[in-house]
């Protein structure tokens, strides 16, 4: 049968594109999801945000847990087609995949290697960075390589896309429970995303208690005086419970906000080695670490470095 015979059927389309797309999908999910468990082990002081790191974690691993099914039921129905109708290795269609894949791999490689040697040339090549350069490399070779030996292999039933739809199973399944040691578990991750919205109000609360200082020279006897009907400021409460966090006023220039936190930005520290897992400085530079237990934060105002510009005016009076 020639190459003028064959017609790819609406079925095949749908089967081609889904399944190329899934692949796609599931080899930079993969990807992004080695790149982020190296950074998690291997932290570059420079550059460490937790934050950013697990939502990436949770995004690709989602995705992984959708596609890769797809992915392997699509392939396992191609190849039951491909083995009735073997003259449907010839379809254009399929071709124009395969070969559009393997340019993307190819010039993936060409990339991952080109920063390999300028990095190296730069003097900047670190275990993280070699470890993400390989992962890349590992990956778009098999890609790459798998795709080759398709396009060349004769036989018309081969137990080889079994084994490695196995294999492909094992190694994401592998991936993604890794997830639970290096970020956490579900239940972990959502006890610090409740720590780190508890972290944000204390902030919000510090940043008007100083702003409040500023314009009357005194600390608000509680967190109530903070509420502005105007703004429709009402101060927070913890996320979780409803609770209103504590405030404390320990003299004229110092007070402490308190809350009960459930996970420990040490028990980070230690996977990152010598990086700090902690919130983002806010506007007043003040850190914000703190233990699976209740934590307060004791912040002392210096009347020198905040001053009433004096700037504030007092509304014009009602004229008749």
């Amino acid at each position: 049968m020639n190459d003028t015979t064959i017609r790819s059927t609406p079925k095949d389309v749908f089967l081609h594109l889904l399944n190329i797309f899934t692949f796609y999908l599931g080899v930079i999910s993969f990807i992004t999801l080695c790149i982020q468990y190296i950074s998690a082990l291997f932290p570059d002081p420079l550059s460490f945000y937790y934050t950013s790191m697990a939502n990436s974690v949770r995004l690709s691993t989602s995705i992984l847990i959708i596609v890769i099914p797809v992915y392997i039921l699509t392939s396992w129905l191609l190849g039951k087609d491909l083995a009735s109708n073997y003259e449907k290795r010839e379809l254009k269609l399929r071709k124009w995949l395969i070969y559009f894949t393997l340019f993307i791999s190819a010039v993936t490689i060409i990339i991952d290697l080109i920063m390999f040697v300028f990095s190296f040339l730069s003097g900047e090549l670190t275990i993280q960075f070699f470890l993400k350069v390989f992962v890349v490399l590992l990956v778009t070779g098999s890609v790459f390589g798998y795709y080759v030996w398709d396009l060349r292999r004769k036989e018309i039933k081969s137990k080889t896309p079994k084994i490695l739809a196995w294999i492909l199973s094992f190694v994401v399944l592998v991936s993604i429970i890794c997830g639970f040691f290096i970020i956490g578990t579900p239940t972990e991750q959502r006890q610090r995303r409740f720590d780190e919205q508890r972290v944000s109000n204390l902030q919000t609360l510090q940043d008007r208690i100083i702003n409040y200082w500023i314009q009357k020279e005194t600390l608000p006897q509680n967190l109530s005086k903070l509420e502005d009907s105007i703004s429709g400021f009402i101060a927070p409460a913890d996320p979780e419970s409803d609770i209103a966090y504590e405030y404390h006023i320990i003299d004229t220039l110092s007070f402490e906000l308190c809350a009960t936190f459930k996970t420990s930005t040490e028990n980070f520290s230690s996977t990152a080695k010598n990086t700090k897992y902690s919130y983002p400085y806010d506007s007043f530079q003040q850190r914000w670490e703190h233990k699976a237990e209740r934590t307060c934060f004791t912040r002392t105002i210096d009347p020198e470095l905040y001053k009433n510009s004096g700037q504030l005016k007092e509304p014009n009076p009602i004229q008749d």
